[in-house]
């Protein structure tokens, strides 16, 4: 009887002592909140699955920067006669050098198309600015030299005192390759149309477009 009682003993006091020598390779220690484990990878500032702090942060895409304003609504809506948003868009195309094509313009329509207007000439800078008028092609043997868009600007009433505008763009790039200089028309990306668009709502309204307010700059 005694020596079984002897065993029990011992086997309990093994099973204690082992559970500790556990604990201490693995376990949390509550004094620093961070996983410990026997491991080779014990760093101080490694933090496995916390990457707020230490060498295991994440990489931070754009955190704090100015979100980009949300696109604009085209057509959009004036609440205003059309012949004053007619005639006002008419001066914001003077003011952008764009030019009225007027062999195919029809303003007692409300149809106002601009003739080609050349936003980049140089190979140097050309692919960039084609970038974000248009999406460009996936050719790496093409070389863009420049580009050019037209605008259209369509004006039609709702009723007395509300209009409609809806402006689009036909975007081209010139490609000067083997075969020669040609102009190649390219999907536009909407970026002309939202300029043009954004100007013309303050100009008409007298403040920046919804959501497209200056950011104020933060105090140190």
């Amino acid at each position: 009887m005694k020596l079984l009682l002897s065993l029990l003993l011992f086997c309990a006091v093994a099973a204690v002592t082992a559970q500790a020598q556990d604990n201490q390779g693995k376990g949390v220690d509550t004094q620093t909140g961070r996983i410990r484990d026997t491991g080779s990878d014990r760093q101080p500032g490694n933090n496995g699955r916390n990457q707020s702090t230490g060498t295991g942060r994440g990489i931070d895409f754009g955190g704090g920067r100015t979100p980009a304003p949300p696109p604009l609504p085209n057509p959009y809506h004036f609440v205003a006669r059309r012949d004053a948003v007619l005639r006002t868009a008419q001066e914001l195309m003077r003011e952008r050098n764009l030019i009225l094509d007027t062999s195919v313009s029809k303003p007692d329509e409300g149809i106002l198309i601009s003739q080609p207007y050349r936003f980049v000439k140089g190979a140097v800078v050309a692919v960039t600015e084609l970038n974000r008028y248009a999406d460009l092609p996936n050719d790496s043997t093409r070389g863009w030299s420049q580009g050019r868009y037209t605008l259209i600007v369509e004006v039609q009433p709702v009723d007395g005192a509300n209009t409609n505008v809806s402006i689009n763009a036909r975007v081209e790039g010139r490609s000067d390759g083997a075969a020669g200089a040609e102009w190649i028309s390219l999907r536009s990306s909407g970026a002309a149309e939202q300029d043009f668009l954004e100007a013309l709502i303050e100009k008409i309204t007298g403040a920046p477009a919804p959501g497209h307010q200056p950011q104020k700059e933060s105090e140190p």
